[in-house]
């Protein structure tokens, strides 16, 4: 088959199977947002295995189902091993607010605490936090997996907070 007769077939697989597949993975994920991160994953997957997806489509669902239950299962793998994730803006409680005699030795203290991060930390916490870049996007300019980007953020935070608060 051509690519266009796959990309057509894909579309339509998408448009008949695509809800059902999300209530499905909601009820794995918990959350919609985490939800359309497994169907997309699930579609792709569907995509690279194009030639081999079955001819009729009730074959078609229960390979659907089975993949997203297997992207479902993986995500949840991944969650449990890769640290939690910690926002800058958990540091707030920690710096002195703003305008206060102490915000000046606080911001000091964060520059200082900032300063004394490895050099990967401090470029994942510039990209994310100051740049406001995505993850994938960080990922992708300095060249490391996501994941990556994620624990050198997630430790560099919690470095952060641990200079600021004591």
């Amino acid at each position: 088959m051509d690519d266009t007769h796959h990309r057509v077939r894909i579309e339509q697989i998408h448009t008949e199977h695509s809800l059902a597949l999300l209530r499905y993975l909601i009820r794995f994920a918990g959350e919609r947002h985490a939800a359309e991160d497994m169907l997309q994953e699930t579609m792709l997957r569907a995509w690279r295995h194009r030639d081999a997806l079955p001819g009729d489509e009730n074959g078609v669902r229960g390979w659907l189902f089975t993949v997203a239950r297997n992207v479902a299962i993986d995500a949840d793998r991944m969650r449990r091993v890769r640290p939690a994730e910690v926002a800058l803006t958990d540091l707030n409680d920690a710096v002195a607010a703003p305008d206060s005699p102490d915000s000046a030795l606080a911001a000091q203290d964060m520059v200082r605490a900032f300063a004394n991060l490895s050099e990967v930390q401090r470029d994942v916490i510039r990209h994310l936090y100051f740049r406001g870049d995505t993850v994938e996007e960080v990922a992708t300019r300095l060249g490391i997996p996501a994941g990556t980007v994620k624990s050198r953020a997630h430790y560099g935070v919690q470095a952060l907070r641990a200079a600021v608060s004591s």
